[in-house]
């Protein structure tokens, strides 16, 4: 028998307020409870009702204070108890978000729950540098993968799939493993002059980021100081963010092809 409460996971988006849609903003001026991570802005947070329970279970890299099944077993016990849960993370609930694993957790609990989806930041943090992750003649397709396995386990990736120039590749959580994955994609045959990007704190006051290429990207990333969530954008579609000369724009995008 289905619970009196629900459980709403929510995408809170890249970080700037503005990005978060309508019908999120609507749920969680409406919860009872919110469940939150590190990275939700705290303008965001600031739409909470007084008196509704704020829990936050953020994670850090190799820092997991409150682990996945805990943070399950919150969410049940809080539905089950009549409130209306919102369970807020920062892009969108089902990419790289574990949002899918609570679903089934809150399924196999018999907890009422639904999805809101949210601006990822492949599409936030690219945009916010004029970086489009498909152009015609340079990329006709995107890929997303996670820079990181759970526990910290090896990366086991398509390499030679992903090592396709005409791919733009995004990937999340990569900045302990960047040396590795730029490593590998350059053994299947990626070009060491591809260009590529690593943007930081994207869509915030924050934001910075560089433009590189991939044989450089761990290097450049690490002496850029970055100081908070990196996302890395590889493929000829980089040499199109902002502030790179045109001329050099050219000499990026087909330097691979000579």
């Amino acid at each position: 028998m289905a619970s009196p409460g629900i459980v709403h996971l929510v995408g809170a988006g890249p970080g700037d307020p503005e990005l978060v849609t309508v019908k999120a903003m609507r749920l969680i001026g409406a919860a009872d409870a919110v469940v939150y991570d590190r990275l939700v802005a705290p303008e965001i947070l600031a739409l909470v009702p007084q008196g509704a329970m704020r829990i936050c279970v953020g994670k850090q890299p190799k820092h997991h204070p409150v682990p996945q099944d805990e943070i399950n077993r919150l969410l049940v016990g809080l539905a089950r108890a009549g409130r209306v849960v919102v369970r807020l993370k920062g892009g969108d609930p089902f990419m790289f978000g574990r949002g899918s694993e609570e679903a089934a957790a809150l399924d196999a609990a018999g907890v009422r729950w639904a999805v809101v989806p949210g601006v990822t930041s492949a599409a936030a943090c690219s945009a916010a540098i004029g970086l489009p992750l498909t152009h015609r003649g340079l990329a006709t397709g995107v890929r997303f993968v996670t820079g990181h396995c759970r526990e910290d386990m090896a990366l086991d990736l398509d390499w030679h799939g992903l090592a396709d120039p005409a791919t733009t590749l995004v990937v999340y959580m990569g900045m302990a493993n960047i040396d590795e994955i730029a490593q590998r994609l350059i053994a299947e045959g990626m070009a060491p002059s591809l260009p590529a990007a690593a943007i930081c704190n994207g869509t915030t006051p924050r934001q910075r980021h560089i433009v590189t290429t991939i044989q450089r990207l761990g290097t450049d990333a690490r002496a850029a100081g970055f100081d908070g969530p990196v996302l890395f954008v590889i493929g000829r579609v980089a040499a199109l963010a902002r502030g790179v000369p045109a001329a050099e724009q050219r000499e990026h995008a087909y330097a691979e092809r000579a």
